[in-house]
């Protein structure tokens, strides 16, 4: 039986969202209705999606998918030979040399499988990764989904729980309430840069019990929306929890090409759990999540995601590859998770180099009166705190609003700019943020 819930922080979203896209409409026929607004676009930067925000799409990525849409253009002597030598080699992997094929495998392409996992090789300078490890899905958000249904299970004492960061991305606490699985949230240190604490997960997972069976612990690195880039102590600490607690370490990584701090790099959970010694390398269950939606590709509405199992259970492993049994991934996504995790190289044609401005945008909340913001090092928000006055605070609570969410709506309202308000990312203290 489907039990019913209610989804009260993303309906905060939805709001605010409406709110957006009615203002637009009436922008455009405001000379004749009367409605005085003194901006001419809403500006939306709330959303982790680049390409709404207005940001250009890699021509790489949409020259080799257009020639994988459209296989006449292989003939097209004015793209770049790479180009159309990646979409022919592409297209020879699909049923009948064509797209509109079903995928060959539930859990993916085995040439994507195999260029994932050359990828992750690559990154984690030599650590093994193999591509029956791989399960390749719509999304990162699909992928966490068929996770997260197969770990629920029990209600109320011996319900699964999932300890999560606070903040969070905005979609996980739907998706763990849609997935039946309790949130447990552990706070991250803001004064610290937004750093996961050991204290903090300790006293996060000695409260739940009692209240529930947390099973998991959800990492977010580079983290959403606060851009922290965890270092390897950091990660070693979390690892050796997870070990000690048998907690399965969900790590989701999806923004770990958008690392541009000074003196940070990126470190997948892998790579320093397989550098700290067989006896944590081959007894921590860990499921890392990477997508096309974020860092440098930004293809949010092609839905391409992949995970990487390690230490899970065989028959768990057969059962989340054929979990999509009936409706594999779609392949022109997959295509673009190969182009992805193989991008052109020093001297290919299509070799390109790209710029960042987060600094640059810190900087500028920071000037701000009424507003503080921990640099980000990653990512593509930044996670700045309010300091609302109370005449604000005590107007939203009569409102039956968060005061973060008020401000967001004042600011649609009169300066046409949406924010994402920090209650939608789990926090409900009286620290209040926008995303």
């Amino acid at each position: 039986m489907v039990q019913k819930r209610t989804l009260e922080r993303p309906a905060l979203r939805i709001k605010i969202d409406r709110e957006g896209r009615t203002i637009q409409p009436n922008l455009r026929g405001f000379s004749s209705q009367g409605a005085n607004k003194p901006f001419k676009k809403v500006i939306d930067v709330s959303s982790d999606d680049p390409h709404r925000t207005g940001m250009a799409p890699i021509s790489f990525v949409r020259q080799v998918l257009a020639v994988c849409l459209y296989p006449e253009l292989l003939e097209e002597n004015t793209l770049p030979l790479d180009v159309r030598q990646r979409a022919k080699r592409l297209l020879g992997v699909c049923s009948g040399g064509s797209v509109g094929s079903y995928s060959t495998a539930t859990s993916g392409l085995p040439l994507v499988k195999k260029s994932i996992a050359d990828f992750i090789m690559k990154r984690d300078n030599g650590v093994s990764s193999h591509p029956e490890n791989i399960i390749i899905s719509d999304g990162s958000q699909k992928t966490l989904s068929l996770v997260l249904h197969l770990m629920a299970s029990g209600t109320g004492v011996t319900q699964t729980g999932v300890l999560t960061p606070v903040p969070c991305p905005h979609t996980l606490p739907m998706l763990t309430d849609m997935s039946g699985v309790k949130l447990v949230p552990y706070q991250l240190k803001e004064e610290a840069g937004w750093t996961v604490e050991l204290e903090e997960l300790q006293q996060a997972l000695a409260t739940a019990r009692g209240d529930c069976e947390p099973r998991a612990i959800y990492i977010s690195n580079p983290g959403n929306p606060t851009g922290h880039v965890q270092d390897r102590k950091t990660m070693e600490r979390v690892i050796r929890f997870a070990a000690a607690e048998g907690l399965v370490l969900l790590a989701e990584e999806v923004n770990q090409d958008s690392v541009y701090g000074q003196g940070k790099y990126f470190i997948s959970y892998k790579k320093v759990l397989f550098e700290m010694g067989k006896k944590y390398a081959e007894k921590v269950e860990l499921i890392s999540l990477h997508s096309i939606s974020s860092g440098p590709m930004g293809e949010c509405g092609l839905r391409g995601g992949y995970m990487e199992v390690l230490n899970i259970d065989p028959a768990v492993c057969k059962y989340l590859r054929n979990i999509q049994l009936t409706s594999s991934p779609a392949v022109i996504s997959q295509l673009a998770l190969e182009v992805m995790v193989n991008p052109p190289t020093p001297g290919d044609l299509s070799y390109k180099t790209y710029a960042r401005n987060a600094q640059r945008a810190c900087e500028f909340l920071n000037g701000l009166p009424g507003i503080n913001c921990e640099p980000a090092m990653a990512g593509v928000f930044l996670f700045p705190r309010l300091h609302l006055p109370p005449k604000l605070v005590e107007e939203a609570e009569m409102l039956g609003l968060q005061a973060d969410v008020f401000y967001c709506q004042k600011l649609l309202e009169e300066e046409g700019v949406c924010l994402g308000a920090g209650c939608e990312n789990g926090q409900d203290d009286q620290n209040h943020h926008i995303r």
